[in-house]
């Protein structure tokens, strides 16, 4: 009989081992995560500017050990550490104790309906237009935290706002454009506009004469890309130059006055040859060594931030999608440069360049199909359906490589 007892005993405990290591195994499924943006830095402490242990890339789990504050204390590649709440995503939520689970879910709660309460006012705290720096601090390339810094900007140094995306503002300072928190920008106040003086033609003196040297280019009223464009300029279109400064041009052309980056103006005119009646642009491989321009590396960079936009087969918006010839089109368009819409169309634009004097910021021509150069042998590019805007050696982003065209 005791025999009997002891057996029943060890089968009811053994039952129980088993049914805890299948609820310890649920539990410790459901805290697992994946690191959701390109890459998240794993710190020592909990802490932004805690010593970094590990770098983790897009789609590595972690498994998530507890929630501290607007962190998670993680378990990933052999070590412990501490990743900010928005850089991953809970597999299946987060376990946590009743009573934490439910005042956690109160604060969220309440924080969610402050942000939507507070959100059109927060949109209205910064503008497009001139806007200054509250501290020092660098411009990133894209709006990622970990992301590649460019340049520094000072406290009340001015800036230019194009975009605010997620807490993330796109300026342009010192002719280069960046990504900066949108805590680090103040308002300016608006000034009074005095009357601005009546230009009389005497004083509209005449520098000297340039002409369009691509295919297609925007005269702006104001000297920045994002300005109203007053017109399209064919090639080798003659403009007076009234003035120059921070690489801009202020012209005078049909009667019109605006501004032209000074780098679409040539002293010559481009070759042309005739050919059963029409003229077209015959434009020679150039043999020099092509520098990288500051424009080409801001068109690397600004390209760069579409990365992940899917391909849609005539898209040409990051809302949309791009197709290839549509995601080209639209980076050198917020440069002034205005593309043919299709590939084809794309492969007589601008200067040819040889294949050995490629510069960032080049367009690279395919058959059927366009790309950007960004350096080092690479190209960034909308490949084709099912896939997304990515950057992959030249040889491998189609066949049939044609040349290269400097467009800007």
């Amino acid at each position: 009989m005791k025999s009997k007892m002891n057996i029943k005993s060890i089968v009811m405990l053994a039952a129980v081992g088993i049914i805890s290591l299948f609820f310890i195994n649920m539990s410790l499924a459901a805290n697992t995560a994946k690191v959701s943006v390109e890459t998240a830095n794993l710190r020592e402490t909990a802490e932004e500017n805690a010593k970094i242990l590990e770098q983790l890339s897009i789609n590595d789990e972690v498994e998530v050990i507890e929630k501290t504050g607007d962190w998670y204390q993680v378990k990933a590649k052999g070590m412990t550490g501490y990743v900010r709440q928005d850089l991953i995503t809970i597999n299946g939520g987060f376990a946590q104790n009743k009573e934490a689970s439910n005042q956690e879910t109160t604060e969220e709660q309440e924080a969610e309906s402050s942000k939507e309460e507070n959100k059109e006012t927060q949109e209205k705290e910064i503008q497009l237009g001139k806007n200054k720096i509250v501290e020092d601090t660098k411009l990133k390339i894209v709006p990622v935290i970990n992301a590649t810094d460019t340049i520094e900007v000072k406290k009340d140094e001015e800036v230019n706002v194009i975009e605010i995306v997620n807490g993330w503002v796109c300026v342009e300072a010192k002719t280069t454009k960046g990504w900066i928190r949108k805590e680090k920008i103040q308002q300016e106040e608006p000034q009074p506009v005095a009357a601005e003086p009546v230009e009389t033609p005497a004083s509209q003196t005449v520098i000297k004469t340039l002409y369009v040297n691509s295919s297609s280019i925007n005269l702006r009223k104001e000297a920045n890309t994002s300005s109203e464009i007053l017109a399209n300029l064919p090639v080798n279109t003659s403009v007076d130059v009234l003035s120059e400064a921070n690489g801009w041009s202020k012209v005078k052309v049909n009667g019109k006055e605006g501004y032209i980056s000074s780098s679409l103006l040539s002293t010559r005119k481009q070759e042309t040859s005739r050919s059963s009646g029409t003229t077209r642009t015959a434009k020679k491989e150039t043999t020099a060594t092509a520098p990288v321009s500051g424009n080409g590396s801001s068109v690397v960079a600004y390209a760069k931030q579409f990365i992940g936009t899917k391909y849609t087969y005539g898209g040409s918006t990051p809302a949309t999608g791009f197709d290839c010839s549509g995601f080209t089109s639209y980076v050198y368009r917020n440069f002034g440069v205005s593309l043919p819409r299709t590939s084809g169309g794309q492969s007589g634009a601008g200067t040819a360049v040889s294949r050995s004097n490629l510069a960032v910021g080049d367009l690279v021509i395919y058959s059927g199909h366009v790309a950007i150069y960004v350096g080092g042998g690479q190209v960034i590019h909308a490949p084709r359906p099912g896939k997304s805007v990515c950057i992959v050696p030249l040889n491998q982003a189609a066949s049939n490589y044609l040349g290269a065209r400097r467009v800007i």
